[in-house]
């Protein structure tokens, strides 16, 4: 039987980050993170697009609002602290008709209330920052938006974490809970406190506990298709006016911590949690319970679902999303994008009591325990201030 003051369940780069503010607030204690694949990052965080968001397409009452500004600034600061790769080419959201200006305006309604700076310039104005953007009359610039490395990110804060003092176990994976022990595939350990970070599987873990009740994790698969051209092609993001009602912003450019664009990503529910690549990690529990979420929100949950499930298949013809994503800028050739790179799975929560999709994060827990249920993107660029926030709810709940 091993023993933590805190066990974290899950090495992404929200798991670590909270590791870590434990580590800050209680010295003396033990922590440690548990984190089932051989190192850590190999889902989300590590599969990450590495945008550091500014922080304007979310409502002011909300935590992403707060922590996407707070976690641009802190994730830049942290990069420069370290050496570590930044780019700092802003994002141009462009128009694509006049009748996307009403949006525009609510962008930078948002914007101005979350403390975010942007700028609203002329067609003109957009063309000086990026030659080969389109856009009808008018763009918003943020100059904050950049991107990042995140396996560099991941690496060097779980490097940080172990000189801090914090204790990692991989290869470890969370079997259930059985009474007060937590059961692992390594033996069992005895908790002060636990601390649910296990994205894909978050869900099934806090069940355990009591919590999640209402809740499923739906997994969407995300695709970038890279391009060929040299680095420079392009020199800034380049995103559309998303549809606010959606969880997803749209086709749009990311120019990578290195130079390079790469075009996407696709968004569609996956089959099963873990469905990276071919049959891998393929889970016939999964499946069938997916399946059956699936089925629900296309025939009970309205017509937006199904019509973003077609617009989203759509995207995996590669002509197709090049054509879509030429509509952002000049000279967008499908023979330039070739390169699919490695696919990422968001861990996105279902209400099932509404069947709707969770926007914001979700937390749950009690003395005993605390379930992070939704750390739905931006959840990287949200980590170091969600982090404080998680472990001020642990301090409320433990009083």
């Amino acid at each position: 039987m091993q023993s933590a003051d805190f066990l974290v369940v899950g090495a992404g780069i929200i798991g670590i980050s909270i590791a870590r503010e434990l580590k800050r607030r209680h010295p003396d204690a033990s922590v440690h993170v548990l984190e089932k694949e051989p190192a850590c990052g190999w889902h989300a965080s590590g599969r990450n697009s590495g945008v550091l968001h500014a922080g304007f397409y979310y409502t002011a009452d909300s935590l992403k609002a707060r922590f996407t500004r707070d976690g641009n600034a802190a994730l830049r600061a942290y990069c420069e602290a370290r050496g570590l790769p930044l780019n700092r080419c802003g994002k141009l959201v462009v128009a694509r008709t006049a009748a996307d200006h009403p949006q525009m305006d609510e962008l930078l309604r948002r914007g101005a209330a979350n403390g975010v700076t942007l700028e609203s310039i002329t067609e003109a104005e957009a063309q000086r920052i990026e030659p080969r953007v389109k856009t009808c009359e008018r763009a918003i610039f943020s100059p904050n938006t950049a991107t990042a490395d995140p396996g560099a990110v991941l690496d060097a804060m779980r490097e940080d974490a172990e000189r801090e003092g914090v204790q990692f176990a991989v290869g470890t994976a969370f079997r259930r809970r059985h009474g007060s022990e937590i059961v692992t595939s390594h033996g069992s350990w005895s908790a002060g406190y636990v601390v649910n970070c296990a994205g894909l599987h978050a869900d099934r873990i806090a069940r355990q506990f009591g919590f999640s009740e209402h809740y499923t994790i739906l997994p969407f698969k995300g695709l970038y298709l890279y391009s060929d051209e040299p680095a420079g092609a392009l020199r800034t993001n380049i995103y559309p006016v998303p549809d606010l009602r959606n969880p997803f912003l749209g086709v749009h450019f990311t120019v990578t911590v290195d130079g390079h664009a790469k075009i996407g990503p696709t968004a569609i529910p996956a089959f099963w949690r873990e469905q990276y690549a071919g049959l891998g990690g393929f889970s016939l529990r999964d499946a069938a319970e997916i399946a059956r979420l699936q089925l629900g929100l296309l025939f009970f949950a309205g017509f937006e679902f199904r019509r973003l499930a077609v617009e989203e298949l759509a995207k995996y013809n590669r002509g197709h999303l090049v054509s879509l994503a030429g509509r952002l800028a000049e000279g967008v050739q499908v023979e330039n994008y070739r390169r699919w790179g490695k696919s990422g799975i968001r861990a996105q929560l279902l209400d099932m009591r509404t069947q709707k999709l969770e926007m914001d994060f979700v937390l749950e827990g009690d003395g005993r325990s605390l379930h992070v249920l939704n750390a739905v993107s931006p959840g990287w660029t949200c980590s170091i201030p969600f982090a404080k926030h998680v472990v001020d709810e642990i301090a409320r709940l433990q009083v």
